[in-house]
């Protein structure tokens, strides 16, 4: 092997190195955040008041709720009977091949739950977290609502208030719940790479980390 060639291998080997250590410390990093940030549901009058609650949205199953949007919706309706949150929003489109937007379903949950139909939000154009709340914060200002409350699993609450909070939502708040139906070890490696999608996207669409 020549020397030039000794230097690209060794230049190679180098890139490829930086490139696994940068890694290592993203993941790290982006599991710290998931793992650490905390499973909060509000629970009446000693918390907070919000106008409103914004419920993420997931996947249907037919025209119903999955179980893990199950549980998202049910801590959504805790956070309204507790009085923590006045009205909710539910955001979410049409899935590929669904019949009716995950709102939709999100809403006939929670009306059957008991909860007032007046009283439930439709946002159905949102395919993303950014989306979901850039559309319900359009929302809440054409309502004049001010103060929200963010509801969603613990896995996905850091990176959903960071957005909540670069779209422009007044000093947001975060209800997550754990899941005790979901493979968090699946949705937890795929938050990882969401992350840094949202990083990037960040620097691009808001020019700031």
């Amino acid at each position: 092997m020549t020397g030039n060639r000794r230097k690209l291998l060794r230049r190679l080997l180098l890139l490829v190195a930086c490139g696994i250590a940068a890694l290592a410390i993203w993941t790290g990093y982006a599991q710290w955040r998931i793992n650490t940030f905390p499973s909060f549901a509000p629970k009446g009058a000693d918390q907070a008041h919000y106008d409103v609650g914004i419920v993420l949205g997931a996947s249907l199953w037919g025209e119903e709720p999955s179980p893990g949007l199950k549980e998202r919706l049910d801590t959504g309706l805790k956070l309204y009977r507790g009085g923590v949150a006045a009205k909710l929003i539910v955001t979410g489109a049409v899935d590929a091949g669904g019949t009716i937007s995950e709102a939709a379903g999100m809403k006939r949950y929670l009306v059957a739950q008991g909860m007032p139909e007046q009283d439930v939000v439709l946002e159905e154009q949102a395919r993303s977290t950014l989306q979901n709340l850039q559309f319900s914060k359009a929302i809440m200002d054409a309502a004049g609502w001010k103060s929200a409350i963010v509801i969603t699993h613990r896995y996905h609450g850091s990176r959903a208030l960071e957005i909540a909070r670069t779209v422009g939502l007044d000093h947001p708040a975060a209800a997550t719940t754990d899941s005790t139906v979901l493979h968090l070890g699946f949705h937890k490696t795929r938050e990882t790479l969401a992350l840094a999608k949202w990083k990037l996207e960040k620097l691009l669409t808001f020019g700031k980390l």
